[in-house]
């Protein structure tokens, strides 16, 4: 073993637990499997996340409940570490949570850029992962969390920004996670056949997949994840309050059969290269 090798260090700032193994736990999970250590900072506990009954029983809150869920997730995933920032979920657009004292969208964006500089100061990661400039499916919790990290990754390394006990560090590389547009297009034309409405998607029927099909982003980097299928796998089930369970039934099921098990990056720092890199370590210094 060579002692002198540098510690590769990846972080992903995303907004609800659930969101590390339903999106990004392909990539989370193949690099732990590759030694690089992986670490996850949450916004929120997914305080307005439903789920049934009995899913509460032996928990004292949706919140606590959500917690023991993602600490199983990350356990499959290999992840070194998970923060809290301590918000509350806000929910989709219209929820009572959006006025919650405490909620990821009424909290000044200089304050949540703060705390995530803290953590890339922290754990000093060479590679940022975050939500696309829309959250995947416009949730205002992603849109909120990719905002704070996209300045928290640039004011990271000034000492002049957010001063405090920890030195400034810059990370190398910054990417947006994007879905595949085949995954949306099939989708929409699978939900039509079922009998399903493709414009109310989602356990409350609040996603419109047929608009996010308008949505473009490019495709800079790709990882295949193939090799730590069944982690993510696992990883997705311990959101069982919120149907991991059924990640892989149904028309999901089917339609991630389809797509196959890659997992789509918009690099948005630096600059991104003409190819398609396979590997978000690509280029990193040290």
């Amino acid at each position: 073993m060579n002692e002198n090798k540098p510690v590769r260090r990846l972080l992903a700032v995303l907004a609800h637990p659930d969101d590390e193994s339903f999106g990004m736990g392909g990539t989370l999970a193949y690099y732990a499997q590759q030694g690089v250590e992986a670490f996850l900072v949450c916004a929120t506990r997914g305080e307005a996340g439903d789920m049934d009954a009995d899913c509460l029983d032996g928990f004292q809150s949706v919140a606590e409940r959500r917690e023991h869920e993602l600490r199983c997730a990350a356990e499959k995933l290999g992840l070194a570490g998970v923060f809290f920032l301590d918000y509350h979920d806000s929910g989709m657009p219209g929820s009572p949570y959006n006025e919650h004292p405490q909620a990821l969208i009424v909290a000044p964006l200089e304050e949540t850029t703060g705390k995530v500089v803290h953590y890339i100061r922290l754990l000093q990661p060479q590679v940022v992962v975050t939500f696309d400039p829309i959250g995947g499916y416009r949730h205002p919790d992603h849109i909120a969390i990719h905002k704070a990290t996209v300045q928290a990754f640039h004011a990271s390394g000034d000492p002049a920004q957010y001063p405090g006990d920890l030195p400034a560090y810059s990370p190398q590389k910054l990417y947006f996670q994007t879905i595949p547009k085949r995954l949306l297009k099939v989708a929409v034309r699978l939900l039509s056949v079922f009998g399903k409405d493709p414009h109310k998607y989602g356990r409350n029927g609040d996603i419109d997949l047929v608009s996010l099909t308008a949505e473009e982003f490019p495709t800079n980097a790709v990882i295949n994840y193939r090799s730590v299928l069944e982690q993510k796998s696992q990883a997705s089930s311990c959101h069982d309050s919120q149907g991991g369970g059924n990640m892989r039934r149904g028309v999901a099921g089917f339609v991630f059969r389809l797509v196959g098990a890659k997992e789509l990056y918009m690099r948005a720092f630096p600059p991104p290269e003409k190819k398609v890199e396979r590997d978000l370590f690509e280029g990193v210094m040290g």
